[in-house]
């Protein structure tokens, strides 16, 4: 079928949504960017790309579509199967609960728990048991920020906060700065290239939010194409998937406010970390997906202590 023939035939957002579906199991394509399932990846392909709410599917299934839009929704939806990009790569867009970032090529495609646990944290009637008032927080920093999607969070759920954002990769940091204007938290968030801590010359924050790469070799071996898709150095963690989160760990001290803490993603390596660090006392924050994905670790836990 041709796409001309494609193009005349399929009319309805729901001819183009059972049209991608059936490429998509036909093609078995892997999902994992924000969707599980080739009805719920074909979903955020037709919305996205046409501006429509992405979680709202049913009001517009009978809707017919322009020809120009039903051109561009049948060259995207061969583009998906063609080229096993994720979809968030093809539209041009991610979403972390429901906020909506711009994301290419040059970054990883965010899907970060952290965006949930901050949400139903402070968005939520009832206060948290470890994190700190929002109202309070006067300084926050992203540690591999990536598209930057935490660091504008952060901007928008620390009202009175200075934030920083920090990646290796000066691609990323051009993304990070796409996102940072198009929410304009420009005069709230300050983007710096750099490993890890190293560009930020011994500042003290009240919060460190850092979202690492932590996926092990073996993991990354058995990748499928969507996944080779994203930059390697956004997911490569090292023989086991926690090189950098132990720097981390040993770093983060020395930039935590005495009252303050640090909310980390590690993926699947609770088991490994906590045998490594008996002394530690971690919290682990439980996610729709996840119970053990997220930590949370105070300053005090970390050793700061006193006023410095």
């Amino acid at each position: 079928m041709s796409q001309d023939d494609i193009i005349r035939e399929l009319v309805t957002l729901r001819d183009y949504w059972r049209y991608a579906i059936s490429c998509f199991n036909q093609a078995e394509l892997s999902f994992g960017h924000g969707t599980t399932t080739a009805g719920d990846d074909a979903a955020f392909l037709l919305l996205d790309t046409l501006n429509l709410p992405i979680d709202a599917l049913d009001p517009f299934l009978d809707a017919r579509l322009l020809p120009s839009e039903r051109k561009l929704l049948a060259e995207r939806i061969e583009t998906r199967v063609t080229t096993r990009k994720p979809t968030s790569y093809i539209t041009g867009h991610a979403y972390i609960q429901g906020v909506r970032f711009h994301v290419d090529e040059r970054v990883i495609v965010p899907r970060s728990h952290i965006g949930e646990i901050l949400f139903s944290e402070y968005l939520g009637e009832q206060g948290s048991a470890y994190l700190p008032d929002p109202f309070a927080v006067e300084s926050a920093v992203d540690i591999c920020t990536g598209s930057g999607c935490l660091a504008v969070l952060a901007a928008k759920f620390f009202p009175n906060a200075v934030i920083d954002a920090v990646d290796l990769s000066a691609d990323a940091l051009e993304v990070a700065k796409i996102n940072v204007t198009d929410h304009q938290v420009d005069e709230q968030v300050s983007l710096y290239r750099g490993d890890l801590f190293g560009p930020l010359k011994g500042k003290t924050y009240d919060l460190i939010i850092t979202n690492p790469p932590y996926v092990d070799h073996a993991s990354m071996d058995g990748f499928p194409p969507e996944h080779r898709a994203e930059p390697a150095m956004a997911h490569d963690g090292g023989e086991d998937g926690l090189d950098l989160v132990r720097k981390i760990l040993a770093e983060a001290g020395d930039h935590l406010n005495p009252e303050g803490g640090m909310i980390c993603e590690i993926g699947s390596g609770r088991e490994i970390l906590e045998e490594e660090f008996p002394h530690l006392d971690f919290f682990w924050l439980e996610t729709a997906e996840s119970q053990d994905a997220v930590f949370w670790i105070s300053a005090e836990a970390l050793g700061v202590t006193g006023q410095g």
